[in-house]
């Protein structure tokens, strides 16, 4: 598929917000526990993994752009068999898992901010892959967004 402008935009987006993120507001800081500070970037590692894991299994397959590149396949296995997009989960649990750990209410802001704008792309992208990938939909009916979706009750 041809890469749209609407596609450009939310990479544009993704950057600027990632930039964002680089930047400290000091009047914003916080002191947490040494056991929430730990827990924290235990939950920033386990995203860097995620996304780590995702990225290696489809490869050269990736594209900071939601449509679906030419000639790819769906990946339903793995990482993805969890969530239907497990790099932005990643990404998510890093940024949400480093600014607690770094005391920056700016920083959960600005990644609050992140998954705003993840879960829009990801909405966009979904209607693409449909488009392309007729059984997206079940795997979408089956799959959590960025988490895995429990069935039955626990």
């Amino acid at each position: 598929m041809e890469v749209s402008k609407k596609d450009k935009i939310y990479v544009l987006l993704q950057f600027l917000v990632f930039f964002a993120w680089l930047a400290e507001v000091e009047r914003l800081k916080f002191e947490l526990s040494d056991n929430l500070q730990g827990l924290a970037l235990i939950i920033a590692g386990v995203g860097f993994l995620l996304a780590i894991l995702a990225l290696v299994q489809i490869r050269s397959k990736i594209s900071p752009f939601p449509s679906p590149r030419e000639g790819a396949k769906l990946v339903t296995s793995g990482t993805f068999a969890f969530a239907r997009h497990p790099i932005y989960s990643g990404v998510l649990f890093m940024a949400f898992g480093l600014s607690v750990w770094l005391g920056s209410g700016y920083k959960l802001l600005i990644s609050l901010l992140l998954y705003l704008l993840f879960f829009l792309k990801s909405r966009y992208e979904e209607k693409r892959l449909e488009e392309v990938f007729p059984e997206y939909e079940v795997y979408k009916r089956n799959t959590g967004r960025f988490f895995p979706k429990f069935k039955g009750r626990i």
